[in-house]
C-alpha cells in the first residue's frame, strides 16, 4: 500500500492540477462524481490528465515501487529516481526514433520550460526576437498582413516567456488559398540587419486554445526548412498536444521534422503532477541530463519523476497504445463528421488530430457555449475554445473506454439537437470595418 503521506499528496496535487471544481467529490478514470450525479470527462484537466483521473494501473506501479524501494522524500532516492527517468526517456522515446537529445528537467511548469528554451535560444544566437503563431490574425486582410512587415521585428515589451515576440498568422488562417509561409519567408528575406533575424520560432502542431486549428505536415516541414535557411532555432511546444494527445507521443512525428528544442509538460508525469522536460539538440551544446531544482516540495518532485517513468513504461514501450488512440480518433472524427453532415445548413465543421478534436460552430453566436452547457446538464464535461468560444473542444482521456467515449459523443449530438431546436440562434457576420455584427434568424 502506498505510504499515506504520499497518497494524500498525490490526491491533492492531481485534483489541483485537474482544474476541477470542488463540487466533484470523487474522480475515477474518465468519470467525475458529485452527490448522486456522474459526469463523463471530455476535458482531462485541460490536457494534464491524458491517462485519466487516479489511473489505477499507474497507482499499482507506484505502490509496488514504494513498497520495494522505500518512502519518497527521504534519503538520497531523488538522484536514483532522476536517473531512472532519464534512462526511460532515452530508452523508450529517443533510441527507437534514432534521436539524440540532451535532457533538462525544467521545473514544475511548461511555461518555465518554454522560458528556459527561449533563454537558451537567445544566448546561443545572440539575438532577442522570437516568432510565434496565433489565431489573432483570423479575418485580417492581405493588406493588413503586408503592413505588418513594417513592424515585423519590432521589440514587444514584456516580462513573460514570450517577451520580444512577434505573432504571425498560422497555416490556413486566411483560408486554403493563402500561403502564410510565403509571407513569413518574404519578411525574413527583406530583413537587412542580422540582429533583426529571430532567435527562434515557437510552434504547436495543433493550436488548442485557438480553436483546435491543425497545422499541416507540409507547412511544418516548410517552417523547418525556413528556420534552417536563416539560422533560426525551431522550438516545438508540445506541452498540451504532446505525450500522445495527437496519436503518437510527439505531436510532430508524422511531419518527419527535427526541432532544435522540444518542450514537454502537462501529462508528462502521468498523474497530472507538475513537471516539465526540455529536450535540446546536441549541436546546441547545452548540458545533458540536468535538473533545475525548482520544486517547492521534494516529495512532489520525486512523485512526478516516478509516475512519469511508470507512464512511459506502461503505455509507450510498444506501439499498441498509439494504435488504440488512432482507432479512437477515427471513432470520434467519424461521429463529428456525421453530426456536421446531419446539419448541412448550419455551417458546422470538424477538425482535430488524435484525441484533440473540435466541433466548429462559428456561424452562430454562442452556439458552442450553449451546447457545452446543455451537455453538462446531461452529464458531460466539455469546454469551448477559439477567439469567439465557437469551437466545442473534445479532450477525452487517451485511456477512455469506448463505451464512455460513445456515450459522451451521444450527449454532444443530443445537446446540439436540443439547442438548435429551442434557442433563437444568431448568425455571426462581419462588417466591412472588421467588427462583428449579429443578425437573428
Amino acid at each position: 500500500m502506498i505510504d499515506s503521506q504520499i497518497s494524500d499528496r498525490l490526491r491533492h496535487l492531481s485534483k489541483a492540477q485537474s482544474g476541477l471544481s470542488a463540487q466533484f467529490s470523487t474522480v475515477d478514470g474518465s468519470v467525475l462524481v458529485t452527490g448522486d450525479r456522474e459526469y463523463i470527462d471530455f476535458y482531462s484537466g485541460a490536457g494534464t490528465l491524458n491517462y485519466g483521473h487516479h489511473n489505477v494501473a499507474l497507482q499499482q506501479k507506484l505502490a509496488h515501487d514504494v513498497g520495494r524501494n522505500g518512502k519518497l522524500g527521504v534519503g538520497a532516492r531523488q538522484a536514483e529516481i532522476t536517473r531512472q527517468f532519464f534512462n526511460a526517456v532515452n530508452r523508450i522515446l529517443l533510441e527507437p526514433r534514432s534521436w539524440s537529445y540532451q535532457m533538462q528537467l525544467a521545473g514544475p511548469t511548461g511555461a518555465g520550460a518554454l522560458e528556459l528554451a527561449l533563454q537558451q535560444a537567445r544566448r546561443i544566437t545572440g539575438r532577442q526576437n522570437v516568432i510565434s503563431f496565433t489565431q489573432g490574425f483570423q479575418g485580417a486582410s492581405g493588406q493588413a498582413l503586408a503592413a505588418a512587415a513594417r513592424v515585423f521585428f519590432r521589440t514587444v515589451a514584456g516580462t513573460s516567456a514570450l517577451a520580444n515576440t512577434t505573432f504571425m498568422p498560422y497555416d490556413r488562417c486566411f483560408g486554403p488559398d493563402v500561403d502564410t509561409m510565403a509571407h513569413l519567408e518574404q519578411l525574413l528575406e527583406s530583413t537587412t540587419k542580422t540582429d533583426d533575424i529571430p532567435a527562434a520560432v515557437v510552434v504547436e502542431t495543433v493550436l488548442g486554445q485557438g480553436g483546435v486549428n491543425v497545422l499541416t505536415w507540409r507547412w511544418l516541414k516548410d517552417l523547418e526548412a525556413l528556420c534552417r535557411c536563416h539560422g533560426i532555432l525551431l522550438i516545438m511546444d508540445d506541452t498540451q498536444v504532446g505525450c500522445g494527445r495527437t496519436g503518437r507521443f510527439f505531436s510532430f512525428e508524422t511531419a518527419d521534422i527535427r526541432p532544435d528544442l522540444i518542450v514537454l509538460s502537462k501529462s508528462l508525469s502521468g498523474f497530472g503532477l507538475p513537471m516539465s522536460l526540455l529536450l535540446s539538440a546536441p549541436a546546441l551544446g547545452l548540458p545533458a541530463q540536468q535538473s533545475r531544482c525548482l520544486w517547492a516540495n521534494k516529495v512532489d518532485h520525486e512523485l512526478a519523476l516516478l509516475t512519469a517513468t511508470h507512464a512511459l513504461d506502461l503505455y509507450w514501450s510498444d506501439t499498441l497504445f498509439a494504435e488504440q488512440i488512432q482507432r479512437k480518433e477515427g471513432l470520434v472524427r467519424d461521429w463529428l463528421e456525421n453530426i456536421v453532415h446531419s446539419y448541412p445548413g448550419y455551417g458546422l465543421g470538424a477538425r482535430g488530430r488524435g484525441l484533440i478534436q473540435g466541433l466548429v460552430m462559428s456561424r452562430y453566436d454562442g452556439l458552442a457555449v450553449h451546447v457545452a452547457r446543455k451537455a453538462f446538464e446531461y452529464g458531460l464535461l466539455v469546454e469551448t475554445s477559439g477567439a469567439q468560444d465557437d469551437v466545442l473542444k473534445l479532450l477525452p482521456a487517451l485511456t477512455i473506454d469506448d463505451s464512455l467515449l460513445i456515450s459522451g459523443l451521444e450527449i454532444i449530438e443530443r445537446s446540439l439537437a436540443e439547442v438548435l431546436k429551442s434557442q433563437s440562434v444568431r448568425v455571426r457576420s462581419f462588417r466591412l470595418d472588421g467588427r462583428s455584427a449579429n443578425d437573428a434568424i
